[in-house]
Formats: C-alpha cells, structure tokens, sequence
C-alpha cells in the first residue's frame, strides 16, 4: 500500500488556497448538515483538513466529544489551534484512515469531507465496512465531495476543475488518486441510506447525510 498524500506543506495555506479557489462554497458545502446532527455525541472526523468544520461543530454542539484522524501532524495542529477553548474536546489520532481501527465501539456520527475522493474505490469499500461496525444505531455519515454533474457543464466546466484538482494536488501532496470513486454506490453496499443530498455550484460540489440504518 502505498503512503499517504503529504499535506503538512499546505496545512498554514489552505484556507487561502480554497478562497482563492472557490471562495466560501466548499465550507457552505460542509456545513450544510450541520442543523441534522446536533443530537450527536460522539463523532469520528477523517481528514478535516485545517479543522474549520470541526470547530464549528464543537461550537453548535457543546456535548459533542471527536476522533479526528489525519495522516499530516501539521493538519491537526491546526485543526486543535482552530477548535480553540473546546480543543479539550477533540483527541487526535495521526493515521492514515486506511489501516485506522475504531477506538470507540459505538460511534453516532462519521464526518468526511472531501476525504473520500482522496481514496481508491477498494478503499472505499474497507473504510465504509469498518465505520459501518462502528456505528450505533441511529448513526449517521456527513460526506462532501466533488461530483462531475451530467450534461454540458459537467463535461465543460466540472470534469476539466476536477482534472486540473487531482493533477494540481498530485504535485503538492503526491496524491495518487486521478478520478473522482463512486463512492454513493459503495456506501449503499456498505448498508447506508442516503437521507439527503445538496448541491452546490451547480452540483461540482455535494453535501450528503447518510444513514447507517
């Protein structure tokens, strides 16, 4: 299995390289779940990134306590500097998600936002089946992703932004992946019910909340 992408290197800039790139609409995109999973007490996070989203969570959600599991040791310092006085209540795991094992048997939330895209189709399907037994049973899976829409702009504009991401990430990081996984159809293999789905920019981006029941 081949290493993990490196991120350390673009941990202090992310947050500038998004707005420059898309503005406020991959954080919109996160956060639109986020009025559904307010009732979560125990959550595990993959590849926040600098942690924008997991510091709002904390915010709306004061019971909430979080895994977050990251390959980048620069990442996740962000990610604790960012959740500021509720960092208490994040512990954080430096691992690559593929060989991760649950530490909590009984998870009620899973959060992975444009995380899966970074993986291969096969492990999808592992990572899906061990989140899944992991679960309780009114669990729940917030995934962001990008998504090559049909039609025109899908052809024309989507599909060449995705190109130009993977080949401009493959440079930064050594990201391997070169096409976006289908990841809808592994996580109903996996036994998860899409429970809703948004689209932003004309769907290059998707919010979906998943059901593990």
């Amino acid at each position: 299995m081949r290493g993990p992408p490196n991120f350390d290197r673009l941990a202090r800039l992310y947050l500038w390289m998004e707005m420059f790139t898309f503005g406020p609409w991959l954080q919109r995109c996160r956060c639109a779940m986020l009025g559904d999973i307010t009732a979560c007490r125990h959550a595990i996070a993959f590849g926040d990134g600098d942690g924008r989203f997991t510091a709002e969570l904390l915010r709306v959600n004061s019971a909430l306590q979080i895994d977050a599991v990251d390959a980048s040791a620069a990442m996740l310092r962000e990610l604790l500097r960012r959740a500021g006085t509720n960092a208490a209540r994040v512990q954080t795991h430096r691992t690559d998600a593929r060989v991760w094992q649950p530490a909590n048997p009984a998870y009620d939330l899973v959060v992975s936002h444009f995380f899966l895209d970074c993986l291969h189709e096969d492990e999808i399907r592992t990572l899906s089946g061990k989140v899944r037994g992991a679960l309780s049973s009114s669990g729940l899976w917030v995934v962001s992703e990008f998504a090559i829409p049909e039609g025109a702009f899908g052809r024309c504009v989507a599909g060449p932004i995705v190109w130009l991401l993977y080949r401009a990430f493959a440079l930064l990081t050594g990201l391997a992946i070169r096409s976006l996984p289908h990841h809808a159809a592994l996580l109903r293999r996996a036994g998860f019910t899409l429970r809703k789905r948004r689209c932003f920019l004309r769907g290059l981006l998707v919010a979906e909340l998943w059901s593990a029941f």
